[in-house]
C-alpha cells in the first residue's frame, strides 16, 4: 500500500469508529427516554454475548482426553465467583484469565 492509501484507510477507520461510538449519544438524548426495544436489548444482550463467548471458548475442549477440560472449567468457576463476589467485570475477567494461564502452564 502506498502512503496515500494508508492515510485514507486510517482516516476512514477513524471516522467509522467514531461514528459507532458517538451515534447512540446523538440519537438517544439524555432528556429523552430510549425506546422499549433498545432498553430490552440493553438488558438482554450482555448475558447473550457472554453465553456465546463461553460456548466459543469451550467449542474445542476435549472433555474425554487430556486434562478433560479441567483448566477451562476451573477458570470459568473462578471468573463467575469473582464476579459474584466483587461485581467488577475487569477483576473477574483478569482473574479468570490469570487462573487459566497458571493452570495450563504450571499445573495441567
Amino acid at each position: 500500500m502506498t502512503n496515500t492509501q494508508i492515510l485514507i484507510s486510517i482516516t476512514l477507520l477513524t471516522i467509522g469508529t467514531m461514528l459507532t461510538r458517538f451515534l447512540p449519544f446523538l440519537i438517544f438524548r439524555e432528556n429523552k427516554e430510549a425506546p422499549k426495544f433498545v432498553q430490552y436489548l440493553g438488558n438482554a444482550l450482555p448475558a447473550a454475548i457472554f453465553s456465546m463467548l463461553i460456548v466459543y471458548c469451550l467449542k474445542n475442549v476435549q472433555f474425554l482426553s487430556g486434562s478433560h477440560g479441567l483448566p477451562e472449567i476451573i477458570a470459568i468457576l473462578i471468573t463467575g465467583g469473582l464476579h459474584l463476589w466483587k461485581r467488577q467485570i475487569l477483576i473477574s475477567i483478569a482473574g479468570g484469565t490469570v487462573a487459566y494461564m497458571i493452570l495450563v502452564q504450571m499445573i495441567f
